[in-house]
């Protein structure tokens, strides 16, 4: 009787997925199997749902085969994704609006990270009572038109800064920025953990900015500001729509197991050399870094207008552009994959793994 009662919710399900999107059916294939996914700096938190999608094997579950390619910065990745060289990325959002400003149909899918999760840290010996203090200081980001960077310009503008008031340099995302700070090449670092964790477990910072945490980005910005998301030209999304779907549905699965998973499972899943050579302060990062994964991968019409009138504070390209921000994030995809695990009437879930059973012309193992 439980197997009728499962085929009967199953069809109900697939009915209504088809309803929604009608090209999703069992005969239905996935247009581009095989993708290559743009990350910079994959070992930061900021990307955690990437990896963790990666490990547990949530890419191949929907008949996905993702080479994933990491580059120093953010900038390198959406320059990758313009020239051809991945097919989608995973990246700050703020790319996807510099993108739509120069008139290039750049769109996000899912949004990854509702807060930033940057830090500002100062040298312990450097005085420091408000971002006035930046002038004159040289500070270490990831990589030049990264996020991190833009974070650094954003606060300085709202301090009265200009851009050329201070020095900013790349300096990676891991063991080489902590050593910039550690041997005194930069005087200030706006970076992402298990980095900034890493300098001040070693005594080397002390923290000015942090927007780990939903209250300073309240105070900052004046709500959520979308962080990671990925994103694609939409002439690609528009030709690979089952594999847009498959893609999504993957990272919504893991959004979903982040929100359930303990800290033990995170952090046994993530590759060891990820932890910059101790895993408790890893497993520290990550309790510290836990509130800026999304709850539900929607970006909200106040996270957009947030990101805006952020990157309008400083950079002349954004100040009067006309973007249309409803055309920045396509949320046809993330919708359909929160059939899957949030309908009340879904009985097509297997357990705390959450593997669907119901067919989106997906392969399932």
């Amino acid at each position: 009787m439980n197997c009728d009662r499962r085929t009967f919710a199953t069809g109900l399900t697939s009915a209504a997925l088809c309803a929604a999107f009608p090209r999703a059916g069992r005969a239905q294939q996935l247009e581009k199997p095989s993708l290559r996914l743009g990350v910079a700096n994959k070992s930061h938190l900021y990307y955690l749902p990437v990896t963790l999608a990666e490990r547990r094997g949530y890419f191949k579950d929907y008949g996905l085969n993702v080479s994933i390619v990491d580059f120093e910065g953010g900038s390198q990745t959406l320059e990758a994704l313009r020239g051809g060289s991945v097919d989608l990325a995973t990246g700050a959002y703020e790319h996807v609006l510099h993108s739509q400003a120069k008139g290039q149909d750049i769109r996000a899918l899912i949004e990854l990270g509702r807060f930033p999760g940057i830090v500002l840290a100062v040298r312990k010996d450097r005085p420091y009572k408000s971002a006035a203090d930046l002038k004159g200081m040289k500070i270490g980001v990831t990589a030049p038109g990264s996020s991190s960077h833009f974070f650094v310009l954003y606060l300085m503008a709202k301090a009265g800064l200009q851009p050329a008031d201070a020095t900013l340099v790349g300096v990676g995302g891991g063991a080489a920025a902590v050593e910039a700070m550690k041997n005194g090449s930069i005087d200030a670092v706006a970076n992402f953990d298990p980095v900034i964790t890493r300098l001040e477990q070693d005594g080397i910072i002390r923290i000015v900015t942090d927007t780990r945490f939903p209250r300073v980005n309240y105070e900052i910005f004046g709500g959520t500001n979308p962080a990671a998301v990925l994103y694609g030209k939409q002439a690609f999304i528009a030709a690979n729509p089952n594999t847009m779907q498959a893609l999504v549905t993957a990272f919504y699965k893991t959004l979903k197991w982040i929100a359930t998973a303990t800290t033990d499972e995170v952090v046994d899943t993530m590759p060891s050399d990820y932890f910059l050579g101790d895993r408790d302060i890893y497993v520290k990062s990550l309790r510290s870094n836990l509130l800026i994964y999304s709850k539900t991968g929607v970006i909200t019409p106040q996270g957009m207008n947030s990101a805006l009138n952020m990157l309008a504070t400083f950079d002349p390209e954004l100040k009067g552009a006309k973007i249309d921000l409803a055309k920045t994030f396509d949320d046809r995809f993330v919708k359909r994959a929160t059939v899957l695990f949030d309908d009340p009437n879904n009985a097509t879930l297997e357990n705390d793994d959450r593997r669907p059973v119901v067919d989106l012309g997906m392969t399932q193992d």
